[in-house]
Order: C-alpha cells, then sequence, then structure tokens
C-alpha cells in the first residue's frame, strides 16, 4: 500500500508542476497591454466555465452513479449549489472583516476581494482534482495491481496534469492584471496546485471512504468556480472595451475551447 501511496504522492507533485509551468505564462508579460490582460482575463474565465463541468461536474455525476446511493444529479446539485453559496459566504466575510479593518481602502480593497475569491476557487478546485488521482492509486493498492488498472490511474494523472497548465495560468494572468509583479503572480499561481500532493497522499490513504464523497467534492468545487467566473472574471474582463469590444470575448470562447478539447480528448 505505501509504494501507491508514494505513486500517488508523485503523480500529484507532477499535476502541480504543471500548475507552476501554466502560472510561468506570466513572466511573458513584461508591461501589461490593456487589450492582451482582457483577452487572458478572458481565456482565464474560459477555461474556469469549461473545467467545471468536464474536469469537475461530468465526472461528478459519473462517480454519483458507481458509487452513491443517491440519485446522480441531486448529488451534482447539491454539491453544486453548496460550492456557489460557500464562496458568495466567503465574499462576504471577506469584505465584512475588511471594512472592519479599514473602510478607507477602497478600491484597493475591492481588488483584495476579487484575488481571495480567484485564488480560492482554483485551489478548491484542485483538492478534489488531487484526490482523483490519489484515489485512482490507491484503488491499485485495495486490488490485485494489474497493467491495466495502472495505466488507468497513470492517465488520470496524465489528464489532470494536462488540464492544470491553463488553470496555473489563469490565476497568474488575473493577478499580474491587478497590479502584482510577475513573481509574485507566478508564486501565488502555482503555489494553488500545492493542495494536489496533499489531497493526493490523504485520497490514496482513505480511498475506500473519499470515494464516496468525490462526487459531492468535485461538484462543490464547480460550483464555486462558476461563481467566481461568472461574478467576477468576465465582468473584470469586459472593462474598457472601446476601441477592442471582441478582445475578452474572444478569449473566454478560446479558454473554453482548450480545456474542451483538453478533457474530452483525455477523457
Amino acid at each position: 500500500m505505501d509504494n501507491y501511496v508514494l505513486a500517488a504522492l508523485a503523480a500529484t507533485l507532477g499535476t502541480w508542476f504543471v500548475t507552476a509551468l501554466g502560472a510561468a505564462t506570466v513572466v511573458f508579460f513584461k508591461t501589461p497591454a490593456p487589450r492582451l490582460l482582457n483577452l487572458m482575463l478572458g481565456f482565464a474565465s474560459g477555461v474556469m466555465i469549461a473545467a467545471s463541468f468536464w474536469s469537475l461536474l461530468q465526472p461528478a455525476i459519473e462517480r454519483a452513479e458507481m458509487y452513491s446511493s443517491v440519485p446522480a444529479y441531486v448529488v451534482a446539485t447539491l454539491g453544486f449549489l453548496a460550492g456557489a453559496l460557500f464562496m458568495w459566504c466567503s465574499d462576504k466575510i471577506v469584505t465584512f472583516a475588511r471594512k472592519s479593518a479599514d473602510s478607507s481602502r477602497g478600491s484597493h480593497g475591492e481588488r483584495i476581494n476579487r484575488i481571495i475569491m480567484l485564488v480560492m476557487s482554483i485551489t478548491l478546485h484542485n483538492i478534489p482534482e488531487g484526490l482523483a488521482v490519489g484515489v485512482a492509486f490507491g484503488a491499485i493498492g485495495l486490488q490485485n495491481s494489474d497493467a491495466e488498472s495502472i495505466m488507468g490511474a497513470v492517465t488520470i494523472a496524465v489528464g489532470i496534469g494536462l488540464q492544470n497548465f491553463p488553470e496555473g495560468a489563469a490565476v497568474s494572468v488575473p493577478l499580474r492584471r491587478e497590479g502584482f509583479s510577475r513573481f509574485k503572480s507566478f508564486m501565488i499561481g502555482q503555489a494553488s496546485g500545492l493542495v494536489e500532493p496533499i489531497a493526493g497522499v490523504i485520497g490514496a490513504l482513505t480511498v475506500v471512504y473519499v470515494e464516496a464523497i468525490l462526487p459531492y467534492a468535485l461538484s462543490f468545487a464547480a460550483g464555486a468556480m462558476i461563481l467566481v467566473a461568472v461574478h467576477e472574471l468576465i465582468p473584470e474582463c469586459q472593462r474598457n472595451q472601446a476601441k477592442n469590444p471582441y478582445s475578452a470575448t474572444m478569449g473566454i470562447v478560446s479558454g473554453f475551447a482548450v480545456m474542451m478539447l483538453l478533457d474530452v480528448m483525455l477523457g
């Protein structure tokens, strides 16, 4: 069993590394151009919307059908609404705490709120993905391991890893838009993926128990991501578009298409 826990750790360290590579794309933005950043912010929005379905809701429904006694549509709906409600409550709490601490921050405080919500949503999204990889490797240890089950676990890890590349950029690029330095944007972007190795080990160690709650966790993360994308990122990328009204829109379409392609192609 220990060997499969170590394998899950190695696999999720790999998925985190790809997240870091995606976050590193921010180094190419020497001087943030509004049009380009609107495009990239739209791209991040499209990535999050596509990931919320193909990476989270669809696997949640499939796992609920296999492992849950509760109807899959109930699991997905409850988890999705709980995730959105959690992010809404978090936003209210952060806003209240900020206003109580310093009512004079103004737009700076709003910027902090936006950053916190963005990082929280991507981090929440990475937790069930790490659990999914850990469960895949841990399940090998519970059964008679064969080449097919091992390749299945590896495929899941590779698929999630490749999906993490645009997700890393989905964090670091908006942070750059908010005025963070390239280094800080990269560090926060890659840090959002550090929860995957932790979740992967937990998933491998507690595979029997995690399998039951994973559909809820996946749909929960989907609800969180949709709320942030619709409430924060899409309105933000639509600002100052008088000269180039379709920059952000094409970014959203491109991000959605890239994430959909990766998810569907990699299964």
